[in-house]
């Protein structure tokens, strides 16, 4: 008989939209979504989802505090963003440095597994050219990848291509690197379900657009 192994998964940025859908996705599945959200006024939403809500301001709280919203998950993924509409600053403050104090706060609650959401063109300086604020989205990504590829954590980098909020297809591009391109916000999520219960994806970078190929075969694909 399969044994369907339950996870309790600690999202960052939990009401975000990639987020979001992937509280929904693990509820679906049976596991227990957590989600951190900064303001009371997002626990409706993300509860409305099925998640678990626990208000943490990223950019104020301490290692201590992430530490004892995490303890007891599985895994913690982090999907926050500064979001449109913020400046330079924040892009740094949220995209580097919260996802470095979530990672701080997984070790000390000996939560090993991480999933850092991380955008595609963040493996390399931006281009000369590069809008400054994107620019700085970009810089800030890529030191967080490299910060969380310098620990002893069961980690995996997602770099999506352009996000959408176009109907999932359940179909992807995905693989260690893939040709620039868009994807619906929901068919990351349903790829961050899936790496999330796929522990061969440790230590891999993987880049994802939309494509032909059904999530479940193309996360087979990279683990082989």
């Amino acid at each position: 008989m399969l044994t369907v192994v339950r996870m309790r998964i600690a999202i960052a940025g939990g009401h975000g939209q990639v987020a979001r859908h992937l509280s929904r996705a693990l509820t679906a599945r049976g596991d227990v979504a957590l989600a951190l959200v900064r303001q009371l006024g997002h626990v409706d939403d993300v509860s409305a989802d099925g998640a678990e809500a626990v208000v943490l301001d990223l950019e104020r709280a301490n290692a201590r505090d992430v530490a004892e919203a995490v303890s007891g998950a599985d895994a913690v993924v982090f999907a926050a963003g500064a979001g449109p509409g913020s400046g330079i600053a924040r892009k740094d403050t949220v995209d580097r440095a919260a996802a470095g104090l979530l990672a701080d706060g997984a070790e000390q609650a000996g939560v090993r597994r991480y999933v850092l959401v991380s955008s595609m063109g963040a493996g390399a300086p931006p281009p000369p050219g590069t809008d400054d604020v994107f620019a700085a989205y970009l810089v800030a990504k890529r030191a967080a990848e490299i910060d969380l590829r310098s620990r002893d954590l069961d980690w995996t980098i997602l770099r999506p291509g352009s996000l959408t909020d176009g109907v999932p297809t359940g179909t992807v591009t995905l693989d260690a690197r893939v040709p620039r391109g868009a994807v619906p916000r929901a068919d990351v999520a349903a790829v961050l379900a899936e790496l999330l219960h796929e522990p061969r994806t440790a230590g891999r970078v993987l880049e994802l657009v939309g494509g032909p190929v059904p999530i479940g075969d193309a996360i087979a694909a990279v683990t082989e």
